[in-house]
């Protein structure tokens, strides 16, 4: 008994005996303190420029690495936290960011609401519901007033003011290309054709549009509706996806959402403008004189941005929580997607087809990439371990560019915009999309990244085109033991550019994944999805279920594996499904195809998943 009783203390003291390397932080600390266990610092920002002087100095505490050490409690970062090439850590000495062992630690993008009254005389807002409505107004950030498009309440999203409730649409009359004009069923919404931040969410086959409402000229039972720039150029010009008339299964989808004249249902929310008030409906449940609210501030929370030359390297993160970041960028422009998020910057169909890549092209377009909470570009060895990663509002982490060596397992992503995490390039800005990808150095294709371990539910939820694993172009990329679950379009997708040329895509290994409940609302999708020739890779032992049954799709196109165009290289085996619901757009020769199906043996099936 004495002996366990040492140990015991000895233990307490090891834990609470702050080593050479350590850097202590604390929300209620010092940023002029020493960042020891007894005078933390107070910010995350400090502690890394700490540690950045000492390897500067090469002083004795980077000697076995360096620990930034950080208690319990959120932090509230006023700008974007930046890591460089000189926050490097190296194989002997890493740095590791980690919270204090058993707390919770939040690095939130996210200001608080605060200040609510009940009731209002807003004519726009039925008499009968007046009473029932919160008001407050939004916080400043310098000499500006906040806007945002994301509102969390006791840590649950909140639906901007809708048409319909959350999931529900409907069919629209015409689509005029011509015209630029959009026909739908008049809404049953008084005086909603004077709402002067009207959007309409638009549902085209494997992608959605956001579009700002500019005119609509109701005709008694029909409403012609008319958009801004750019976004009714881009919408209207580019050929896929667009909406769809006398489809299989009917016409495409549409719901209006962002006006005060929709607040009509409990948990809706909606920011007047220029005012920046904020309206809400609470649940009979919710009492906002006590109710935590926050909207987003900030859209990226860190950047770890290096280059080829001077790459960041051998940098850590464990256990902490990413939280609150917004997206605003379809406020100002729209939103028109190609697909998997990418926003167009230019689309058109060819008059004649062809490119000296690809004779058959006849279409061409230019995206580019969507925002990030975390965005890694240029970096070695950057990894996350026992992360978590919601209320994100774009994409969750992005390793976007020349990064290698890295690994993100067992974290967990929810209630995120777009896509969970995203990986590769993605050619954007004056790359055409379809034109194969080869770097000018070889260093700029992200290789040896291993995602494997990690929870990905309930994700895309502003962003229906979005996936929950997303990879460019790659190489040597293993997506292992995930669970990828609750997505509206495709679960894990790996390729890009549409192309059977080579492009230094190779040796991908998507294995022992467990996908589920995918597409919910979107179709021409796959529970694992590929595109292009990619040699040497492999898709084996997955389980894949619960292909939701979409209630917009105007067609049938969903599978639980998915050959999108020119898919090659791959050999494909033991992945267990229910049915044979596989499908290919015109595929490589070199594709293997083995045992996949219910035959699929038990034990495959049931080690499919996260590892306990």
């Amino acid at each position: 008994m004495e002996t366990r009783f040492f140990y015991t203390i000895l233990f307490i003291c090891t834990i609470f005996t702050a080593s050479a390397g350590d850097i202590y932080v604390s929300p209620h600390g010092n940023d002029k303190a020493a960042g020891t266990y007894h005078a933390p610092l107070q910010t995350l920002e400090q502690a890394i420029k700490q540690a950045r002087e000492w390897r500067r100095l090469q002083s004795p505490e980077i000697k076995g690495g360096i620990n930034i050490i950080l208690e319990e409690g959120t932090y509230l970062p006023y700008k974007t936290i930046f890591i460089r090439p000189e926050d490097s850590g190296t194989p002997d000495s890493p740095t590791t960011i980690s919270a204090t062992p058993g707390s919770r630690v939040v690095i939130s993008g996210g200001i608080p609401v605060k200040h609510w009254k009940q009731g209002c005389e807003d004519n726009r807002i039925p008499q009968e519901l007046r009473h029932k409505i919160w008001v407050a107004e939004a916080p400043h950030i310098g000499n500006k007033i906040l806007e945002a498009r994301q509102m969390w309440i006791n840590g649950t999203k909140a639906q901007r003011a809708s048409q319909f409730p959350d999931g529900v649409m409907e069919r629209m009359i015409d689509f005029n290309p011509e015209e630029e004009t959009m026909t739908i069923p008049t809404p049953q919404i008084p005086n909603i054709e004077s709402a002067s931040q009207l959007e309409m969410i638009v549902h085209q086959r494997w992608a959605i549009a956001i579009l700002r409402v500019k005119e609509m000229t109701i005709k008694g039972k029909q409403t012609i509706v008319r958009f801004h720039q750019p976004e009714s150029q881009l919408e209207f010009s580019h050929p896929w996806p667009q909406p769809v008339i006398n489809g299989e299964k009917g016409n495409s989808s549409f719901c209006l959402v962002n006006a005060l004249q929709l607040l009509d249902q409990p948990r809706e929310w909606y920011q007047d403008y220029p005012s920046g008030r904020i309206y809400y409906y609470p649940h009979p449940e919710e009492d906002m004189t006590k109710a935590e609210v926050i909207i987003p501030a900030l859209e990226t929370l860190m950047a770890i941005n290096g280059t080829l030359e001077r790459p960041v390297k051998h940098i850590s993160f464990k256990n902490i929580s990413f939280e609150h970041t917004s997206w605003m960028r379809p406020s100002y422009q729209g939103h028109v997607t190609l697909q998997g998020g990418f926003h167009l910057l230019d689309a058109y169909k060819l008059h004649e087809p062809g490119l000296p890549e690809k004779a058959e092209l006849e279409n061409q377009a230019w995206i580019a990439r969507p925002e990030a909470a975390i965005r890694v570009i240029c970096g070695h060895n950057i990894n996350f371990n026992h992360c978590t990663f919601q209320h994100l509002a774009a994409t969750g982490v992005d390793y976007e560019r020349a990064t290698s060596a890295s690994t993100i397992e067992n974290c967990h992503f929810t209630d995120i915009g777009g896509t969970a995490l995203l990986v590769g390039t993605f050619p954007d800005g004056g790359f055409e999309t379809h034109i194969p990808y080869k770097p000018f150095h070889k260093g700029d294709l992200c290789t040896d990244i291993t995602i494997q371990n990690n929870l990905i539910n309930e994700v895309t939820n502003e962003d229906w085109g979005c996936v929950g694993i997303g990879a460019g172009y790659v190489k040597n990329i293993r997506i292992i033991h995930n669970e990828v679950c609750h997505v509206n379009y495709s679960g894990i997708c790996v390729g890009w550019g549409w192309t059977s040329l080579e492009s230094g895509m190779s040796g991908n290994r998507i294995e022992a994944n467990y996908v589920h409940h995918f597409a919910r609302r979107l179709y021409d999708a796959g529970g694992l999805y590929t595109l292009s020739n990619q040699p040497g890779s492999v898709m084996r032992n997955n389980r894949i279920e619960y292909l939701t049954d979409a209630p917009y799709a105007t067609n049938d196109r969903a599978f639980y594996i998915y050959f999108d165009e020119a898919t090659d290289g791959y050999t494909v085996e033991n992945n267990w499904c229910p049915s044979e619901r596989f499908d290919s757009n015109r595929p490589g020769p070199d594709n293997i195809w083995r045992n996949n199906g219910p035959q699929v043996n038990e034990n495959i099936k049931q080690k499919a998943g996260r590892l306990k």
